[in-house]
């Protein structure tokens, strides 16, 4: 017999396709059949105040959609946006890996194996957030990087035009809306 096994604390709580279950005062185990069923843990579900960097934004979204509380192609459309602009700012190698896979995920319809591809990048993600906010002098991180202007020379009480940069802007960390 093949299938997920859940392995639940007393009084632990996991949401199958949209149903909220609570285990009963002991340890317990239960064997998920249903093939593509969805199923989420309520104790590593991300809220809605938590959602508060890029990664964590899509990891919502993926749980909006396995709860059934965001439809299921709106949800796919902006996973795959923020998969896509995550792409762009994680390049390393490990996190295209996870982020490609995230991609090909949701592109099968498979958001909880999307959903835990990207819950692997949360401590990366921590860890290059810290060390922004801790370099001194680094730029915030939600703020794009782009290559500093050289002023043209100007006549001494002339005020000239910004000139746009010979460099695009860097990505940055920030999801943007669509």
């Amino acid at each position: 017999m093949t299938g997920l096994v859940l392995k639940l604390g007393p009084k632990e709580r996991v949401l199958v396709n949209g149903a909220v279950i609570e285990n009963g005062d002991r340890r317990s185990r239960l064997s998920i059949l249903t093939p593509n069923a969805n199923i989420l843990r309520l104790r590593d579900a991300i809220r809605p105040g938590e959602a508060n960097t890029p990664v964590r934004r899509v990891c919502y979204i993926a749980q909006l959609a396995l709860s059934g509380d965001a439809p299921e192609e709106q949800a796919r459309i902006q996973l795959l946006r923020g998969i896509e602009q995550l792409s762009q700012a994680l390049t390393d190698a490990d996190s295209r890996a996870l982020l490609d896979e995230a991609t090909e995920a949701v592109r099968e319809g498979d958001v909880y194996r999307a959903l835990k591809r990207m819950r692997a990048l949360l401590p990366r993600e921590d860890r290059l957030l810290s060390a922004a906010m801790g370099a001194p002098g680094a730029a915030p991180v939600t703020a794009p990087v782009t290559a500093p202007e050289t002023a043209p020379e100007t006549a001494p009480g002339t005020v000239s035009e910004p000139r746009p940069s010979a460099h695009p802007a860097r990505p940055t960390l920030a999801l943007r809306p669509s």
